[in-house]
């Protein structure tokens, strides 16, 4: 709603209000003219004083006409933050609220605090502003000193500036002034973020959204709810964000509050304000000894406020109790904090308990969630009970019974809505939004599936339904969308390499997309876009807003320059250098972000990067294949063939990925450079993908001709020591494919046993895959050096089913799954395997030794073939179930077979299409090869 007007005219309002904020101000330190309403003959005002007793510790209270500036602050302008913050969610307030306004001032000025940076390198000198570090003791204990503050004020309340007015008009002053002074000491929204002690109150009661608020997360618009954003001279919005905070609530509220939701100073301020709150209130029954001193409004106009600090604190059952008011307001006040955080912390655990209990299913999260959520809806209520009370009064009774029915139906909307959120929901609704952006990419005509709406209409379990019934999405546009989907959630840190397994999983299944693929779309991201998955880049959507925010401002720049040729061109650079060094301190920008940013501005100089980067990668690769040859590991070529294959496969990405580069580069002298080099690197997969996939119609002619011509061949070692094979093995441990990590470490057990253990024991403690950590199991309870394959009996299985020509290039998931229902079956020479005419029960892979196939032809013949490892036998009468045409009898000794139950093989085919698919594809292949044969054959 409000997150959509315009910045604008949002500004002239926070103006408006401020001016208004700052008139009552001035009216309390002088106000000549509001006291005519509030005497007791006044003949039509509803603020004039009523002729009662107004009884405070048994006395009647002496009153006398007031200004009116502290009944309408405490009576009005505060009850309605509180009433805008659920309504209509925080990114109304953060946008309207005159303090936050005021400590943008030296922001505006550009008087701001800044640190000079030096690179030590280059020399360089560069200024960047002053933000709040996330490990400071600033940065940790935040929210506990914003709660501190609060606790102070409303202690100060009481005792100091409910009702005098000087009191009052200078606290605010000095709030007013920190504000400023934090807007000067620390860049961005810090002021809101670190210090405001209105932000608990905003938390509460605006998380995680307002009964009328935004989605940000399901957004199109780059600049969501109450972001910090600039008015540009064509009067276009731009991202003024710092990333002065990670989450940030002005960004995406309900990010800030599922992420900050387990933490224990999330429930330390929720159950702590609730009992601040109704300790607050409770105080004045607890002081006055009766209600009516708090809802006459009494306390908003009493002269002689300081001078009770030292009368009791307490009138209870008509006794004072001699503890002076300055004394009891912080005692009360924290009593009631106390209990009411013991209280929630206990209330919270026999919940969970009888959660655990009784099975419910039920996570953490959720379960604190909708207590908070009860929480908000009680001392929104409560509060409401109180605040504004007095005021409320004054008004007809039938205006009150509106008033209050309202609070009720509004507040009761509130948490209908906001109780069936939880993270799960919030993190699909993410993921719906990015998926329907990426199937948009695709240019699919969808509107007559959808009786025209549009995607933006679907619902997140739409979305997903209707990508299941297109027509054209194919298999590999599924990937392309996941693709998409993977690479945005990276670039804005919602997920990294390890979480995205987790985190996308339900999209995955939808998609039907394996953890195999999502492996090696991740492989295909890290290649593509080298930084994408650098461990060294700050990955949030807060840093990412910022770096857009400053690209958006070059890019405006640069528009300028063209606008404008007439300048001078040395004097249109120095300029620019200028406001470039501004933009860079305003933004926080590093001179490797600057680089970055440039590389993404000049899509040429992005290509050129990626390209020298592969290409320095690309000889540490070939080394690493030719390390997996040499004859000192060549015993070991079946664990070894499932790492060259591994390496193969990288060696093609990189390759195919300077081939795109090359592709945008045209004939420019730097594509030719960088075609000489791949040449010379990898000429073998380089000549396997230009005979392969339509590399010659798609680069420069100039480009295939550099691919294509001879290369000499550098005189270089071909032998590796073992120091260096092991090198390599280690590197590859690296990857995160648990079969390529197992076989490594059952490598390196044959090369240095002594380190192997070394590595198995580190894995010990680690949530590693179950293949790996069993690995390392057999590989500690090992009593003899270098162990055999077969000691290892689910990673031998792999190893075999791998190097078949039935399951070769299956995914990883679907051999393990074959692997752990799969038997090892050993025979002796001239043991029959099958029997010509048993029904086949059993698919048979020959992982050992030989076999032969014995076909009777009629009248007595028989044609033998002979079986080697790595091929099945009856792999189509197991498909068929049908009786075996052959008999198979063992030759060799020994001879081992692995047997897999023809249930195992139907129940994969079931539950794995793609498994399927790929039986089909290569039984196909087989019968294509045979009908084949037997027409080449002489009749």
């Amino acid at each position: 709603m409000v997150s959509q007007v315009s910045e604008r005219q949002m500004h002239w309002t926070r103006w408006v209000l401020t001016l208004g904020w700052l008139l009552v101000i001035i009216s309390l330190f002088y106000d000549p003219w509001t006291p005519a309403l509030t005497t007791p003959d006044h003949p039509w005002s509803p603020l004039r004083l009523p002729n009662t007793c107004v009884e405070v510790q048994g006395k009647c209270l002496t009153e006398q006409p007031y200004p009116i500036g502290t009944t309408l602050f405490w009576g009005a302008i505060v009850p309605s933050a509180i009433f805008i913050l659920l309504v209509f969610g925080h990114e109304v307030w953060r946008r309207i609220c005159p303090l936050s306004f005021l400590s943008q001032i030296p922001r505006a000025l550009n008087w701001q605090r800044q640190f000079k940076r030096e690179n030590p390198k280059t020399g360089k000198v560069r200024y960047e502003l002053a933000k709040v570090a996330p490990d400071s003791w600033l940065g940790r204990n935040y929210p506990y000193l914003q709660f501190g503050w609060l606790f102070v004020g409303l202690c100060g309340r009481i005792l100091f500036f409910n009702a005098d007015r000087l009191v009052l008009a200078l606290w605010l002053l000095f709030t007013i002034a920190a504000a400023i002074a934090v807007g000067y000491l620390y860049s961005g929204k810090s002021w809101c973020q670190y210090f405001c002690p209105m932000a608990p109150v905003q938390k509460i009661y605006s998380e995680p959204g307002g009964l009328f608020s935004s989605k940000a997360h399901m957004s199109n618009n780059l600049i969501t709810q109450s972001m910090c954003r600039v008015v540009l001279p064509d009067n276009k919005e731009q991202s003024a964000c710092v990333a002065c905070q990670n989450p940030c609530i002005d960004i995406d509220a309900e990010r800030a509050y599922w992420d900050e939701l387990p933490k224990p100073e999330a429930s330390f301020l929720r159950y702590g304000y609730i009992g601040l709150v109704v300790g607050y209130f409770v105080y004045y029954y607890l002081y006055a000894g009766n209600w009516d001193y708090y809802f006459s409004g009494a306390w908003a106009r009493q002269t002689d406020q300081l001078a009770s600090l030292f009368d009791p604190g307490f009138y209870i059952a008509e006794r004072a109790i001699a503890i002076p008011k300055l004394v009891a307001v912080p005692l009360t006040l924290g009593a009631f904090t106390a209990i009411a955080y013991y209280l929630g912390q206990f209330v919270e655990k026999q919940i969970r308990a009888y959660n655990r209990r009784h099975q419910l299913n039920f996570s953490s999260d959720l379960i604190r969630h909708r207590i908070f959520t009860l929480c908000t809806f009680g001392i929104f209520n409560f509060f409401f009970i109180f605040g504004g009370r007095p005021l409320i009064q004054l008004l007809p009774l039938w205006v009150q019974y509106i008033y209050e029915l309202g609070l009720v139906l509004l507040s009761t909307l509130w948490v209908y809505k906001t109780w069936r959120r939880s993270s799960e929901l919030y993190s699909r609704e993410s993921l719906s939004s990015r998926f329907r952006k990426q199937l948009a990419k695709l240019q699919i005509n969808v509107s007559q599936f959808l009786d025209n709406r549009s995607l933006d209409d679907l619902n997140i379990h739409e979305v997903y339904v209707l990508a299941k019934v297109l027509p054209g999405f194919t298999k590999e546009k599924r990937h392309q969308v996941f693709k998409g989907v993977l690479r945005e959630a990276l670039e804005e840190g919602y997920v990294n390499y390890s979480s995205s397994l987790e985190v996308l999983k339900q999209m995955r299944q939808e998609l039907d997309i394996t953890e195999d693929e999502h492996r090696e779309i991740l492989d295909e991201l890290g290649v593509e876009d080298p930084e994408l998955l650098s461990p060294n880049r700050q990955r949030n959507l807060e840093n990412l807003v910022r770096l857009n925010g400053y690209r958006k401002s070059l890019e405006r720049l640069m528009l300028l320059q063209k606008q404008q040729p007439t300048l001078v061109s040395e004097s249109l650079v120095q300029s620019n250098s200028a406001e470039i060094r501004t933009l860079r301190r305003q933004y926080g920008i590093t001179p490797q972000e600057e680089d970055w940013i440039l590389s993404g501005l000049a899509p040429e100089s992005s290509e050129v990067r990626r390209s020298e980067f592969l290409l320095a990668q690309l000889p540490n690769l070939i080394d690493c294949y030719r390390a997996l040859n040499q004859p000192l590991v060549r015993e070991y070529s079946a664990p070894l063939a499932v790492l060259r294959e591994s390496v193969q496969h990288k060696k093609e990405l990189m390759v195919r990925t300077v081939l795109e580069s090359l592709e945008k580069l045209g004939n420019q002298s730097s594509a030719i450079a960088f075609a000489q080099t791949l040449g010379q690197l990898s000429p073998q997969v380089l000549l396997n993908l230009l005979e392969t996939e339509e590399w010659q119609s798609r680069l420069h002619p100039d480009v295939i001709s550099v691919l294509t011509q001879p290369n000499p061949v550098a005189a270089c070692s071909l032998e590796f020591s073992k120091t260096d094979i092991l090198g390599y093995l280690e590197q590859l441990m690296g990857d995160r494919n648990p079969l390529i990590q197992a076989v490594c470490l059952y490598m390196i057990a044959q090369l240095e046993f002594d380190q192997a253990q070394a590595i198995a024991r580190n894995l010990q403690g680690d949530h590693q895959p179950t293949l790996l950590q069993e690995t390392a199991k057999t590989l500690l309870a090992s009593v003899t050096p270098h162990p055999p394959l077969t000691t290892f009996p689910t990673l031998e299985k792999l190893v075999y089913l791998y190097n078949s020509d039935f399951f070769h290039r299956m995914h990883n998931e679907t051999l393990i799954a074959l692997a752990n229902r799969a038997q090892v079956k050993t025979c002796a020479p001239g043991d029959v395997i099958t029997e010509e005419g048993d029904t086949c029960r059993e698919l048979l892979l020959l992982m050992e030794g030989t076999a032969q196939i014995q076909f009777h032809q009629g009248e007595g013949e028989v044609r033998l073939e002979t079986l080697q490892p790595g091929q099945t036998l009856d792999e189509l009468e197991v498909l068929a179930h049908t009786e075996s045409k052959s008999k198979i009898v063992a030759s060799s000794d020994p001879t081992r077979i692995l047997a897999i139950a023809v249930d195992t093989f139907d129940d994969l085919l079931d539950s794995d299409h793609d498994f399927a698919r790929r039986v089909l594809e290569l039984e196909s292949r087989q019968l294509q090869r045979f009908i084949r044969s037997l027409q080449m054959s002489p009749t």
